[in-house]
């Protein structure tokens, strides 16, 4: 899963594949809501179904952390697709409550999958961050048309269930563009030890965190204006469609922005205006306010997402520390529903909106200092050019099976150590300095 996609229609793939993973946690609160009504299920119940769900997948992103260079994008894809549309659709034709916790587990094996061979694939592009933020604008506008749809199709639980099995099935065709592993490339496979492991782990443990805010008030979302705001299906339906339309405009707006104003400022101060729409959205009492809340929140949740992801790419061009964090999120994003019910029902919708409110102040220190701890200088064509020549600026851009000694594009400038030269009486000659040579010896 590391090598770099080397043609177009590889970017293309894996943007579909990351749509597709993350199909399932984008429709999690109309998946909750149908199963609550559609099978009879109480809130707590039917937040943990979904939170099951999303367990399953984050277990196959931290399993693929370690063995997906062995398997292969390709096929890794390929079975996470094949356990989607199963699992899924078969969670969608039955009314029986295990066999529906049965398939959605299966189902989120395969979301978990799908995303970690999206997530691995995406940090080896030139632009993580970019790459990655074509992935979010698919997902978000895939979602926000099914949002439009699925209030006007049948009830029960089944609709949201083969959307997503059905986006699974749409994706298939495209796996054949990305790379299959060979014995060649299992064999040739680095296994270095992962950079970064300190700023690494604590980013991991903050996307955690800060996934289970999020996904705790999702989850939940759609009860809120059922019944807190008053709002019918369709109109809470209208309001999630908007507010992920407004997620496009966000997410596009943080790609042509790119790296100018670096990580820390988007991290750290899009997730203290996260915990405001929280706040104001845990305690929406009619539609202006439920609106208002849930349109600014998804506006600027995609766009510190799409941050979170180019770090943690930024932090091992192999992609392991992004299938990682990213597992990390999913393993937050699967505690999300049960927490946000149990909350609810405990401290009712304001007080879980506090308590969210203050766990998204806290983590916002941690990550936001990983994004100034790892910022620096990034590489370019000229800085390239000093250190290793034309030669070396070919091999930083291109193949990502770049031997260790050669910097890549975007990773950290390496400090210049001084070379301290006698001046004074003992100053030498420019003849005494001549350039080093293979065959030179001591």
């Amino acid at each position: 899963m590391s090598s770099r996609p080397r043609v177009p229609g590889a970017l293309v793939a894996l943007v579909a594949l990351f749509t597709a993973g993350y199909l399932a946690p984008y429709l999690l609160p109309t998946v909750v809501g149908r199963l609550s009504a559609g099978l009879g299920l109480t809130p707590s119940q039917a937040g943990l179904v979904g939170s099951v769900l999303l367990l399953g997948s984050s277990c196959a992103g931290f399993t693929l952390a370690a063995r997906g260079e062995r398997i292969g994008p390709r096929q890794a894809a390929r079975a996470g697709l094949v356990a989607m549309a199963v699992g899924y659709g078969s969670a969608a034709a039955t009314d029986l409550v295990p066999l529906v916790v049965a398939g959605a587990v299966l189902g989120g094996l395969g979301s978990g999958t799908a995303t970690a061979v999206a997530a691995a694939g995406i940090a080896g592009q030139r632009d993580p961050h970019r790459a990655s933020t074509l992935g979010l604008l698919s997902v978000s506008a895939t979602a926000g048309a099914l949002y439009l749809t699925l209030p006007h199709l049948a009830g029960g639980h089944a609709p949201p269930l083969l959307a997503i099995a059905c986006a699974a099935a749409l994706v298939w065709p495209l796996t054949g563009r990305l790379p299959s592993a060979t014995r060649g490339n299992r064999e040739a496979a680095p296994a270095g030890p992962l950079p970064h492991r300190r700023a690494g782990a604590v980013l991991a443990g903050g996307i955690l965190c800060w996934s289970l805010a999020q996904n705790a008030l999702w989850g939940v979302s759609g009860r809120i204006g059922l019944t807190q705001a008053g709002l019918s299906e369709v109109t809470v339906g209208a309001v999630f469609a908007v507010a992920l339309g407004a997620g496009l405009v966000g997410v596009t707006a943080a790609g042509a922005l790119g790296s100018r104003l670096g990580r820390a400022v988007p991290i750290g101060g899009g997730t203290v205006l996260i915990a405001g729409c929280v706040l104001l959205s845990s305690s929406a009492g009619d539609l202006a306010s439920f609106a208002t809340g849930e349109i600014l929140w998804n506006a600027l949740y995609p766009v510190v997402l799409s941050y979170l992801l180019g770090l943690a790419a930024s932090l091992d061009p192999r992609g392991r520390w992004a299938v990682l964090v990213g597992a990390a999120s999913s393993l937050g994003v699967a505690c999300g529903p049960v927490t946000g019910s149990l909350l609810s029902e405990g401290a009712g919708y304001p007080g879980m909106g506090t308590t969210l409110c203050a766990l998204l102040l806290l983590v916002a220190v941690p990550m936001t200092a990983v994004a100034r701890h790892v910022s620096g200088r990034p590489l370019v064509p000229g800085s390239v050019r000093r250190r290793g020549g034309a030669a070396g600026a070919v091999l930083a851009g291109t193949a990502a099976a770049t031997p260790p000694t050669v910097p890549q594009m975007g990773a950290t400038e390496q400090e210049v150590t001084p070379i301290p030269v006698p001046v004074g009486r003992r100053r030498l000659a420019k003849s005494a300095f001549r350039l080093a040579r293979p065959s030179d010896r001591g």
